[in-house]
């Protein structure tokens, strides 16, 4: 995932925007993007500030593209709920959906996998909305 996606992505149950993103793990491209600035129309997901609030010249557009989100979780600041992202993909599902036994696993481990690295983040969001439990 890139940060340019959060200029997209709102929550699938209450429709905030922006969502909030806490990343794990990143890599980045070493090829440089020729692009018009801003690259995103409304919201910057790398500065995580409104394109309306920021100068044209300190957007940092080709360094934004050059990062990918191999792990991270996507938090929604009004209703709570969470969504990780695994394995560069934004896991959005709505809840009826997340009680499907194979979804349920895969978050299951998502949170496993980083409750050690992250645990204020994890007790935090688990505490206030858990649709796996």
């Amino acid at each position: 995932m890139r940060y340019a996606l959060l200029n997209l992505l709102a929550c699938p149950m209450c429709k905030h925007f922006p969502l909030e993103l806490h990343v794990f793990e990143a890599r980045e491209e070493s090829r440089k993007f020729e692009i018009k600035k801003p690259f995103c129309d409304y919201y910057c997901g790398y500065l995580r500030k409104y394109i309306r609030d920021i100068n044209n010249e300190e957007l940092p557009c080709d360094e934004c593209l050059r990062k990918e989100i191999k792990a991270g979780l996507l938090v929604c600041p009004k209703c709570g709920r969470w969504y990780p992202i695994i394995e560069g993909i934004p896991l959005m599902y709505p809840d009826k959906m997340r009680s499907h036994p194979r979804i349920k696993a895969r978050e299951r481990d998502f949170v496993l996998t980083y409750k050690d690295k992250y645990p204020e983040l994890f007790q935090k969001i688990l505490k206030k909305y858990n649709p796996t439990a």
